[in-house]
């Protein structure tokens, strides 16, 4: 059985002196990534942009490789360092200067529903699951869109959610789980149903088959009124 190379095993071929080095070299970059960021702003990570976040990626596999490799010497991620903050800086100041510019590179708010049904022309252009945007919506108590007057996505990814008082709450879509799986194709009862596509509530006395007025759908759910949980 071959003997195992303990030193190549941990430190490859390298010898235990680069690993003083290396500690050094992560050192300074870790200052100077703190610097980096420090240039940046103070935004929250829930509130970065994409355009942030690429940002803040380049510094971070700018930072990375001078950690480990000594053959790249700390001023070249200094200099990158420089101009990504550079341009960044210059890249706000046209943002704020002109707002062609920022919604190129920022993007624009987008209203997901409004007055409790689904604005679809919005919804459809977002990579938006609903399932992932309903489970946003239940962690904040909602229970069904007739609780929502306006909900948008922010140009972070977060979303801003306008609720109706309790006393103008009215029938909506539910999005519990159980219930939104209780889609039906006939109805055979009177009641308020909510299309299962758009979110519009139809007050449906006619038996059997119904499309929404709205998109045209036939699939619905029985709406529900209920008050927010708080």
């Amino acid at each position: 059985m071959q003997a195992i190379d303990w030193k190549q095993f941990l430190i490859g071929e390298e010898n235990f002196e680069f690993l003083l080095e290396i500690a050094l070299r992560t050192f300074i970059m870790y200052f100077i990534i703190l610097v980096g960021l420090r240039l940046l702003g103070k935004r929250g990570v829930r509130q970065l942009s994409v355009f942030e976040l690429v940002v803040i990626i380049s510094l971070g596999s700018a930072a990375g490789d001078p950690m480990f490799y000594k053959e790249i010497g700390l001023l070249i991620p200094v200099v990158i360092f420089l101009v990504i903050v550079g341009a960044y800086r210059f890249t706000t100041y046209l943002t704020a200067k002109s707002d062609k510019i920022d919604d190129l590179i920022e993007g624009k708010c987008v209203y997901l529903i409004r007055d409790g049904v689904f604005n679809i022309d919005d919804f459809r252009k977002e990579a938006l699951a609903k399932d992932e945007f309903f489970a946003d919506l239940r962690q904040q108590g909602i229970s069904h869109l007739g609780q929502i007057e306006i909900t948008i996505l922010e140009t972070s990814g977060s979303l801003s959610v306008y609720l109706y008082p309790d006393d103008a709450v009215k029938f909506g879509l539910p999005i519990l789980p159980d219930l939104f799986e209780k889609k039906i194709k006939l109805i055979n009862t009177k009641d308020h149903y909510a299309c299962s596509f758009c979110g519009a509530v139809e007050q449906i006395e006619v038996m059997g088959k119904h499309s929404c007025k709205r998109c045209k759908n036939e699939e619905w759910l029985k709406a529900i009124d209920r008050r927010r949980v708080q």
